[in-house]
């Protein structure tokens, strides 16, 4: 898990639709740069050091695991998307979002692009107000006073005027969830999906020790002779890891998201297994399971069998490449039986047929709200 840091941003707009140029912004925010955890009220104030349009100004409070750097490109974007044009001169001018850096937990940068604290905090009420709403007891690193303090001394005039216009804050996965399991047939990206919503929400990831069996190259060669004592080791690794990882979570209460859930067994032993052989497997599994902490969303990813053999095909494992269309079929049905029949268990099915979510943000991001809205 990474270290989050606390960062400060002043939001303003004072053109097209300011209120909901501010909402996009935050939700943008949220959605590429951490966790938003207060905004502020929305004040009304006349445009400072130039003639144009009042603005809608905010401060809020976000953790990120971004350095200072990569905040200001990402913010950047954000501007750019939102329509903001680059000025090219040193004068102010009206723009529909502008998104200033203020604070950087305690640092202090001084760079050819960045320098924060921002050298025009103590100058400015619409800054100062806000920014006293959410954190009045934040230290500034350079004047060593509180910002209520500062806020107090501040020479600044002009007329802020706060107003009942409502913003919404975006729900980060990790405020909703303790633990997402995301499954998926062979070569749907659930583990690609795994470490990008555990890099973005600071998430602890589970992934499937896949690699370290060494039944699996030898079930793919000969399925009949290989399959119980494959499906057996895997069934003893999945509990093994998910006991242990699980177990932590319970203890410390972090977000975790995995790549498996432990009814995988099941369903694989469904497809591999002679009869005699899934009684006894089952036996073993149902002791196991009622051990196992359920997560608080389960999520399969369907990827139709075409898309899948190209998926196979194209991350190159040698004891893949020989599985049939038909064994992939049988396992989406074990998975789509499974989830119509866990009635107490929180399912979420995603097609992701159409979507490459790893190379498309904007696929990417209509998943993640998906399974908050879920």
């Amino acid at each position: 898990m990474q270290l989050l840091r606390t960062t400060y941003l002043s939001l303003g707009s004072n053109q097209g639709n300011k209120l909901e140029n501010l909402q996009k912004s935050i939700d943008n925010i949220g959605n590429n740069v951490g966790l938003v955890r207060k905004i502020s009220s929305v004040y009304k104030t006349a445009s400072w050091g130039f003639e144009g349009e009042d603005f809608l100004n905010i401060c809020i409070e976000v953790a990120t695991a971004l350095n200072p750097e990569n905040l200001l490109k990402k913010l950047q974007d954000i501007e750019s998307k939102l329509g903001k044009v680059k000025n090219k001169t040193e004068h102010y001018k009206d723009r529909p979002i502008d998104i200033d850096i203020l604070f950087f937990d305690d640092e202090i940068i001084f760079s050819k692009d960045l320098m924060v604290p921002h050298k025009e905090i103590l100058n400015r009420n619409f800054v100062l107000i806000p920014l006293a709403e959410i954190a009045p007891n934040f230290i500034h690193p350079i004047e060593h006073n509180r910002i209520q303090t500062c806020l107090d001394n501040c020479t600044d005039t002009s007329e802020i005027k706060k107003t009942d216009l409502p913003l919404i804050r975006p729900v980060c996965l990790s405020e909703k969830y303790n633990y997402i399991a995301i499954e998926g047939n062979i070569g749907a990206g659930k583990t690609s999906l795994s470490k990008m919503i555990s890099e973005q929400f600071n998430a602890k990831v589970i992934l499937e020790r896949f690699a370290d069996n060494p039944f699996l190259p030898k079930y793919y060669e000969d399925m009949e002779r290989y399959a119980f004592p494959l499906e057996m080791s895997f069934l003893a690794d999945r509990y093994q890891q998910l006991s242990d990882d699980l177990g932590q979570f319970d203890l410390f209460k972090n977000f975790i998201v995995s790549d498996y859930y432990i009814f995988k067994s099941l369903i694989f032993a469904q497809v591999s297994l002679a009869k005699e052989e899934f009684l006894l497997y089952r036996r073993m599994f149902d002791i196991m399971y009622k051990e196992i902490s359920k997560p608080d969303l389960y999520i399969y990813l369907y990827q139709n069998t075409p898309r899948l053999l190209e998926n196979i095909k194209k991350r190159g494992r040698d004891y893949e490449q020989k599985i049939p269309a038909e064994y992939l079929d049988k396992i989406h049905q074990g998975y789509s039986g499974f989830v119509k029949t866990q009635e107490n268990l929180n399912s979420l099915i995603i097609d992701v047929s159409d979507k490459d979510f790893v190379n498309n943000n904007e696929d990417y991001n209509e998943i993640v709200d998906l399974i908050k809205k879920a």
